[in-house]
């Protein structure tokens, strides 16, 4: 099997590549390398590397930028995705998408169903949603979309980074505390979607992220203890719950995102341990 992997700077296409099961063979593609806007381009592409599945792990993910940069926004997340879609169905490819938790608006008490209603509250998540209904109108065989919630990873820019940064920087934080979802690590991630590559038959939508739930808060205070006893931060510092009304954003966020699990995730204070043991290495 050969794959194509788009968005080969981001967190989980870095964590696709460096789990690649030893049966497959894959190219990742950035945006140096082709248009992921372009239908001919990508047909050309796949066409000529003999390709069996793409994996579009590029996006749009810059949550407050998106509320003023919405065209950028959708381009990547909707348009793109429309011309992906387009091509994987006509060329007969399997087509894994990533989506994400912020496609419902919170409001639900338990976690959320691969087919509950989606109702984004920002253009983050209004533009993956885009993306999903695309790929559900064009190419709605062999093709799966993944949602999934609070990626980290040692890759790239999130929020476990950020706090290791901030926890040594600073004297005390304050973190949000009601808003509650399911941390989640790339490398878990990339290991599902492999394992969606090479599976006969998939399902439309999927639901993937660690176990066990959390407030932006708990994870915080799990990212300190942890990285403090692995010797990763040399200090610890008082850090304070405190309401999403005391820190206003451009972007609307849901209260609560949990997803109902589609795979056999690790918890993720579990995942949060071996991504800190790895950023320590």
């Amino acid at each position: 099997m050969k794959a194509l992997i788009l968005g080969k700077r981001g967190q989980v296409a870095q964590e696709l590549v460096e789990n690649l099961p030893k049966k497959v063979k894959a190219i990742a593609f950035g945006r140096d390398d082709i248009d992921i806007t372009d239908a001919q381009e990508l047909e050309n592409a796949i066409i000529a590397l003999q390709i069996d599945v793409i994996i579009n792990a590029a996006a749009y993910t810059a949550v407050d930028k998106a509320e003023s940069d919405e065209r950028n926004a959708f381009l990547i997340n909707e348009t793109a995705v429309l011309q992906m879609a387009k091509v994987a169905s006509k060329l007969n490819k399997r087509f894994i998408h990533i989506s994400t938790d912020f496609v419902f608006d919170g409001s639900k008490a338990a976690p959320y169903l691969v087919d509950d209603v989606p109702n984004p509250l920002n253009v983050y998540g209004t533009s993956k949603l885009g993306g999903e209904k695309a790929i559900k109108e064009h190419c709605p065989e062999n093709s799966a979309i993944v949602r999934t919630s609070w990626l980290y990873s040692k890759h790239g820019n999130n929020f476990v980074k950020t706090m290791l940064r901030l926890l040594q920087e600073k004297d005390e934080l304050n973190i949000v505390a009601d808003q509650v979802g399911s941390p989640t690590s790339a490398k878990g991630l990339a290991e599902f979607l492999w394992g969606l590559a090479d599976q006969k038959v998939i399902d439309p939508i999927y639901h993937y992220s660690d176990l066990g739930v959390a407030s932006w808060y708990d994870f915080a205070v799990a990212i300190q203890d942890i990285a403090f006893e692995a010797g990763l931060l040399n200090k610890q510092i008082p850090v304070k719950p405190i309401p999403s009304d005391c820190y206003p954003t451009p972007a609307r966020r849901p209260k609560f995102s949990t997803l109902l699990n589609s795979g056999e995730g690790l918890h993720w204070r579990k995942a949060l341990h071996e991504t800190l043991m790895v950023i320590k290495k």
